[in-house]
């Protein structure tokens, strides 16, 4: 199986998702792959935000070996599951897709959590208290994530 974790900027969420996945893929022995990108080219080969460094720190997980890129076409291609952190980048990444397979690879994160509620895991770059809840959020979507594909 193979994941990619999709956000604006790939500085904040998708690294924490990139981050928190790779956890739990090491904690059930799964033989996943996990990547992130973003689909703006703002940040490319940037370490993730300090804020997304540090409240993966505080849960036990180290994200500074990732570094910022942006979606490519071919990652529709390459990857199984392509989960995104809003609407905003579900539109984005719906625009790269080339057939209804890949479409169908595209999904909006929280709705491993609340199926079908389309909620967005907000962006926390412009308020620093949310990068708490952004993490609370992805790792509850991970775990789900785990229970639904591991079999």
């Amino acid at each position: 199986m193979k994941i990619l974790m999709v956000c604006l900027g790939n500085i904040c969420r998708s690294p924490l998702a990139e981050g928190i996945m790779k956890t739990k893929i090491e904690e059930n022995n799964l033989d996943w792959i996990v990547d992130s990108a973003g689909t703006g080219y703002w940040h490319i080969g940037e370490l993730p935000d300090e804020r997304s460094i540090a409240i993966a720190k505080r849960n036990g997980i180290d994200i500074t070996n990732q570094r910022a890129r942006q979606l490519k076409p071919n990652d529709l291609q390459d990857y199984d599951l392509i989960f995104v952190m809003d609407s905003s980048n579900y539109r984005n990444v719906q625009a790269f897709a080339t057939s209804p397979q890949e479409k169908e690879k595209i999904e909006l994160i929280m709705n491993v959590v609340k199926p079908g509620y389309n909620q967005n895991v907000p962006d926390p770059y412009y308020n620093s208290e949310g990068f708490e809840e952004v993490f609370g959020m992805l790792d509850q979507a991970c775990e789900r994530i785990i229970d639904k594909y591991r079999n």
